[in-house]
């Protein structure tokens, strides 16, 4: 049986959330809704404002590595 993992962007598949991790602004927007849904509104807030800089860039190469976005802020 298929091991079933849970990752980012609401627990879509991996290629499905690198497919959404590539595009600029589905990053943001997804990026931020999976902040506030983990409960981090701080986090949140930081990349619904610092989403389109390095963040985006950051979230695509832990996307590629590890299948997960970034996780500068865990407050």
């Amino acid at each position: 049986m298929a091991k079933k993992t849970s990752k980012d962007y609401f627990g879509l598949g991996y290629i499905v959330s690198l497919i959404l991790a590539i595009i600029p602004f589905t990053a943001w927007i997804l990026g931020a809704l999976t902040r506030f849904k983990e409960g981090k509104i701080v986090a949140g807030l930081i990349r619904l404002l610092f989403g389109f800089t390095i963040v985006w860039i950051c979230d695509l190469i832990c996307m590629l590595i590890n299948g997960k976005i970034l996780r500068l802020l865990n407050v």
